[in-house]
């Protein structure tokens, strides 16, 4: 490509003008979706204009440039209560179960477990005039890790979350088959409580400032499982089961090298969320080192000689115990911080951890049921 083409392409990019073809259906379904109960953002109704349009302006400083991160996934607002939730459209030949398993932990008895994990479904859309798609309702989540996991105690209590949820599924005989580090999220509204931008850190429409939030250790939230477009759910009379591999986001799962065979699925998810640990934590941090042994066996090369949910949980829950409250209370250090940021971020945390110790807020912030 020529630095002229290159140019011209990058300019295209930045072109916010326009709306992007994965926008459009949005757009063309946006009336419907209103009498459903749920309204779109400025930029995907009908007549919409770029409001800097003929402005000596930059685009990224107004709300309606803000495009989608997917095209099949977009954020509404609930009309009968302004919450704020998430759209999702969802193939029925390319993901034939996700919206039963999803069902499935969003009914009852299921639904208000507390060790039930799995993002609840508020409603489920038939799009007119198209049988092969339909679009789930869900609640708008985050990023697990965004803002950071700041204290060990608050890296104790994901990996509590995950461990639990991860069970709740294994006992129901699910498979989630892509349980990585971007299909874990969490509730933001604890952290954030009145919100923000769905597609950026400021204010809600009005893009006034910044959004504020609180740490997890202030506010506790709730991490969930997203994303069942390759899970299975199994009759408990054909345990353990055998699949073809699927390859989900983590594409380093040792069973699938240059192998097609058959294989139970329920020791690949524990891989995924090993590696997950591994690679975002371990890799990536100072401080959770105590995991290290537990996470060292979650991945193993052969899948029978790894843990089951059970035993990773029985394990974590010794290591759990094992650590005082002072470890807990300590700060969770980036392995690639600036020296100036390190010093920074321990002063902050070292005051930040007295108001803790003075509101008596848990080490491990667990959130209420």
């Amino acid at each position: 490509m020529s630095s002229t083409q290159a140019s011209d392409s990058k300019r295209s990019k930045e072109d916010r003008t326009t709306l992007r073809p994965e926008e459009i259906f949005w757009r063309d379904h946006q009336p419907w979706l209103e009498q459903k109960g749920y309204m779109l953002r400025p930029r995907y109704r009908p007549g919409w204009v770029a409001s800097w349009a003929g402005k000596d302006a930059k685009y990224w400083d107004y709300e309606d440039s803000k495009v989608l991160k997917a095209g099949h996934v977009i954020d509404a607002t609930r009309i009968s209560d302004g919450q704020m939730v998430m759209l999702k459209r969802i193939s029925h030949d390319e993901h034939p179960y996700e919206k039963e398993i999803s069902l499935y932990f969003s009914a009852e008895p299921f639904a208000s477990h507390p060790r039930n994990h799995c993002v609840p479904i508020y409603d489920v859309l038939d799009i007119p005039e198209d049988e092969e798609h339909f679009i789930l309702v869900l609640p708008f989540l985050r990023e697990y890790d965004d803002p950071r996991i700041k204290s060990i105690g608050e890296a104790v209590e994901f990996f509590r979350q995950v461990f639990e949820g991860l069970q709740f599924m294994h006992e129901c005989c699910v498979a989630h088959r892509d349980c990585m580090n971007l299909n874990i999220m969490m509730d933001p509204k604890p952290m954030f409580p009145r919100m923000y931008h769905p597609r950026s850190d400021r204010k809600t429409l009005d893009f006034s400032g910044n959004a504020t939030y609180y740490s997890r250790t202030a506010r506790p939230t709730k991490y969930f499982f997203i994303d069942f477009g390759l899970s299975r759910k199994y009759d408990p009379r054909d345990m353990p089961p055998v699949e073809i591999p699927i390859h989900g986001g983590d594409k380093t799962v040792p069973e699938f090298f240059d192998s097609s065979e058959p294989v139970n699925p329920f020791p690949t998810d524990i891989y995924y969320i090993g590696n997950l640990i591994r690679e975002d934590f371990l890799q990536k941090t100072t401080g959770v080192e105590f995991m290290t042994p537990l996470v060292e066996d979650m991945v193993q090369d052969d899948p029978s000689a790894r843990p089951t949910i059970d035993e990773v949980i029985q394990r974590f829950e010794q290591i759990r115990k094992s650590l005082n409250w002072w470890k807990l209370r300590s700060r969770l250090v980036e392995n690639d911080e600036a020296r100036g940021d390190r010093v920074a971020r321990t002063v902050h945390h070292f005051f930040r951890t007295l108001a803790h110790v003075v509101y008596f807020r848990n080490p491990i912030p667990t959130p209420r049921c």
